[in-house]
């Protein structure tokens, strides 16, 4: 069986609320695909193994991958990094909970953590994080290698959706980062969670949109100089 994609949407007030504040519904309408690197947010066996939204975003999130790579932006793979859970984890989710978290990044290197039906390219980032966001402050990897590159423009995808997804929208937003959330290639457990975290984002830190619209933003600015 196929797996499934989320049926997702914007309210319309709130479209119309963005257009009467900055005269248009899209924040970020041209993106330069030398300074835009794509965040690929837990997609591991953790996860996609438990949840059936997470595999039907693995196609939108390739394709994104492999145009961005081709116009010379950057892909980003981030996973979980195994730690003892904390003692404030085990007494929110319990012993048992708190360690399967806590181990859900797998074993082995980045790569061979990763889902099996993507692969990292030469060029691409492998980092990791220890708290929901990928911006945490000293809890990832990411930051300076996105500071390296000169990245001003993130394309949030991964799982879940309301969580590891938007914790880390909103603080690349904090960090002056202009926000992407792709909304057909991220995935949570339902519909509801999924579309609520869309709002947030679209409301207040970012942009959302589908996966053929930032296709064409990386084709539109293939020409744009860096």
């Amino acid at each position: 069986m196929e797996a499934p994609l989320h049926d997702w949407h914007i309210e319309a007030r709130e479209y119309a609320r963005q257009e009467d504040r900055r005269g248009r519904r899209h924040a970020y309408e041209v993106i330069v695909p030398a300074r835009t690197a794509l965040l690929v947010i837990d997609m591991v066996p953790f996860f996609l193994n438990e949840l059936p939204y997470t595999r039907g975003i693995v196609p939108n999130i390739r394709r994104i991958a492999d145009s961005l790579r081709a116009a010379g932006g950057t892909v980003a793979w981030v996973l979980p990094t195994n730690n003892a859970p904390t003692p404030a984890s085990t007494a929110f989710y319990g012993e048992r909970v708190a360690a399967m978290y806590a181990a859900s990044g797998g074993e082995g290197s980045p790569a061979e953590r990763l889902w099996h039906e993507f692969q990292v390219r030469e060029g691409d980032l492998l980092a990791e994080k220890s708290a929901t966001s990928a911006f945490f402050p000293d809890r990832s990897t990411l930051p300076p290698m996105l500071e390296a590159r000169g990245v001003d423009t993130v394309l949030v995808t991964g799982t879940l959706t309301n969580i590891c997804c938007e914790s880390t929208a909103r603080d690349a937003s904090t960090l002056g980062l202009r926000v992407i959330m792709v909304a057909d290639a991220n995935a949570a457990r339902r519909d509801q969670d999924h579309n609520a975290a869309l709002y947030n984002v679209y409301r207040s830190f970012g942009d959302v949109r589908a996966t053929d619209e930032v296709l064409a933003l990386i084709r539109g600015g293939a020409a744009v100089p860096a």
